[in-house]
């Protein structure tokens, strides 16, 4: 890859299974964590060293209540975030 990119989950909204790929041009430490609407931490889905190339998390959300979430990347002091949406 050629970039640091976070694509948008899919399907969105989602029950209660969706996918969360992103790209990384080169290793990195990356830190991918979901919050409530409050801010609260509810996920944490990634938190490590990883080499460049394409990834796809599988995030089952059967614990969590309906609602509109946000999940977010967070590494080499880039940070992207969006919106996921759970309807049960």
């Amino acid at each position: 890859p050629a970039s640091f990119f976070l694509e948008q989950n899919f399907p969105n909204p989602f029950n209660p299974k969706t996918n969360i790929k992103y790209e990384l041009p080169k290793q990195m430490f990356v830190k991918i964590t979901v919050y409530d609407i409050l801010g609260n931490e509810v996920a944490s889905l990634v938190n490590e060293y990883k080499q460049s190339g394409n990834y796809r998390i599988d995030f089952n959300a059967q614990h969590l209540t309906s609602g509109i979430y946000f999940y977010r990347l967070i590494s080499n002091n880039k940070i992207i975030t969006k919106k996921l949406t759970l309807i049960k």
